[in-house]
């Protein structure tokens, strides 16, 4: 009996945050038959809870072929015949594969879910409220919005082309490459790949290996349900995601860290490949003292803890308030907390778990760092077997801590005091500009100062990450938290060409602009060039004295 351990070091993660990942698989090897060993899912009338005992298994063994950069080279040459042949440029080709994609939600929403909480153990509400809801919006968005999205739009003209006509054209930049993550790992892998479709590309779509049941449905679905010819599906990890760097695309979306950003983009460069990168940072909240406080603390969990147990690049990192209202706040947070998830959060069936061993230890590395475990005022709980850590509160951990450096990417909140609520712009702009900023108010001028002030991807007043779901809103970031944006048109625009077309007649030639260039021609083109029309008729005028 021989036995094998495949140790993968990966460096994957969620949007805006790096993180090193180990997975270990051990397969004992007898004949053609391998014992897995992993993470016992029970189901009950109410879904699914993961249970620390193992499942041993008897499954065939399938040799995967290597997904080397030939086979890689291959599939991008077969995908870009495809879009040469024009098929994705058609209204009809768009509208079938996102009804396909539509069809497919709807009827596969249990498999979804089901995926959701085989990878994150993330609640069947929480699974179709920030996921499966969402992909079925940006689809019927894109399904009513589409036949105008492709009409050319119209450009004024100026004297110099008189007579003429001019519209900017919206096609398809060719083939793209979608590179997506684990923490909501079928929206962020769907969502752009809708709107690349809708600008009439062919996609190849990247899953993230960190998200595994998510990512081998996806597969399986792309292959049942959209033209397999224009849109593909390769699962892997670094080979493959190296492999598929290497090649020439049209475009690259990539939604993960900021040091992994820097090798799609170096990659990238090599091909004068533009890119969108979707990344993250450290989301502040600023808590003023004048508002509904219930109502504001429900939204910061809400965008904290009940969005994958703060797995998430727009929830909140940290919050910053006031000395004197800091007491007040806690206590809130405390008493919703419990409302929220019970006594015990640890048994909770309303909050999903830490997406791995490694994450869950560079977690539990922040909380007890010197100086910071003696900080936590609330939780603190953890339960490695389950890959689980309470809602905890840290109220002024020193800001020279890892917590307070780098993006948390968990259930950990500080809270950072100051003596005036305006102090809170030197310690948000003191750090990396972050994907998302909340601020909690009801004074108008701190909320114009707020927004004048603080450069962030997005920003949202009195409430936390519904600003994502706002269709005629941008998502994406700027500085360190990414480059470029997405979601609804702009993801039809972040997928076109701009092509710029000039018509003109064969009318109305001048013969000022060729030689030989007279002083009176060129004192009638200065004219015409500057648009004044007292200067054209004097030109005009001078011209015929002469």
């Amino acid at each position: 009996m021989e036995s094998i351990t495949f140790q993968l070091l990966r460096d994957y993660s969620a949007v805006g945050f790096g993180a090193n990942r180990a997975f270990s698989y051990r397969f004992t090897r007898k004949s053609n038959q391998t014992r897995v060993s992993f993470p016992k899912l029970i189901r009950t009338s109410s879904g699914f809870k993961s249970c620390s005992a193992t499942l041993s298994l008897m499954v065939e063994v399938e040799e995967k072929p290597k997904f080397d950069a030939d086979k890689t080279a291959l599939l991008v040459k077969e995908v870009r015949k495809s879009f040469n042949s024009g098929k994705t440029r058609s209204y009809e080709w768009r509208v079938s594969q996102l009804k396909s994609i539509e069809k497919m939600v709807e009827e596969k929403e249990m498999e979804i879910t089901e995926a959701l909480h085989k990878d994150l153990s993330k609640p069947a509400f929480e699974a179709f409220i920030s996921e499966i809801s969402q992909v079925k919006s940006s689809c019927k968005l894109a399904l009513k919005e589409l036949s105008s999205w492709m009409i050319p739009e119209k450009v004024k003209t100026s004297l110099t082309t008189y007579p003429s006509s001019a519209e900017i054209v919206s096609e398809p930049l060719g083939v793209v490459l979608v590179i997506s993550t684990w923490n909501f790992p079928f929206l962020l892998s769907l969502d752009p790949v809708i709107g690349a479709i809708s600008a009439g590309n062919a996609v190849v779509l990247k899953p993230s290996e960190i998200a595994p049941a998510t990512s081998l449905l996806l597969s399986n679905l792309v292959q049942e349900y959209l033209d397999n010819s224009a849109i593909r599906v390769v699962e892997g990890a670094v080979d493959e995601t190296t492999a598929l760097l290497a090649q020439k695309w049209d475009k690259i979306l990539y939604t993960g860290s900021a040091r992994v950003a820097r090798i799609v983009m170096a990659a990238a460069a090599k091909h004068l490949t533009p890119v969108i990168l979707e990344l993250g940072g450290k989301c502040p909240a600023v808590v003023d003292s004048n508002i509904d406080l219930q109502v504001a603390v429900r939204r910061i969990i809400a965008g904290k803890w009940a969005c994958n147990n703060g797995q998430a690049c727009i929830g909140v990192d940290y919050i910053i308030t006031t000395n004197a209202f800091a007491p007040k706040l806690i206590h809130s947070l405390r008493h919703e907390l419990e409302q929220f998830f019970g006594k015990d959060p640890m048994k909770s069936k309303d909050i999903s778990r830490i997406v791995s061993s490694s994450h869950f230890a560079r977690l539990v590395k922040l909380l007890d760092e010197e100086n910071v475990s003696d900080k936590v005022v609330f939780g603190g709980q953890r339960d490695e077997n389950q890959l689980k850590i309470a809602p905890t509160i840290l109220l002024d951990v020193p800001e020279d801590s890892q917590i307070m450096q780098e993006e948390i990417f968990g259930p950990l909140m500080p809270i950072h005091t100051v003596e005036k609520l305006e102090d809170s712009f030197e310690v948000i702009n003191s750090k990396q500009k972050p994907l998302a900023a909340y601020l909690f108010t009801n004074d108008e001028l701190l909320k114009k100062d707020f927004v004048q002030n603080i450069s962030s991807g997005g920003m949202l007043i009195n409430d936390t990450v519904v600003h994502v779901a706002t269709e005629g809103l941008p998502f994406g970031g700027v500085g360190e938290s990414g480059m470029g944006s997405y979601h609804g048109k702009f993801s039809f625009d972040a997928f076109s060409h701009k092509k710029a077309v000039l018509y003109r007649s064969f009318a109305g030639d001048a013969s000022i602009r060729y030689p030989p260039y007279s002083p009176e021609k060129q004192r009638l083109l200065k004219a015409l060039i500057s648009g004044n029309i007292i200067s054209i008729i004097l030109a005009l005028i001078g011209w015929s004295r002469d």
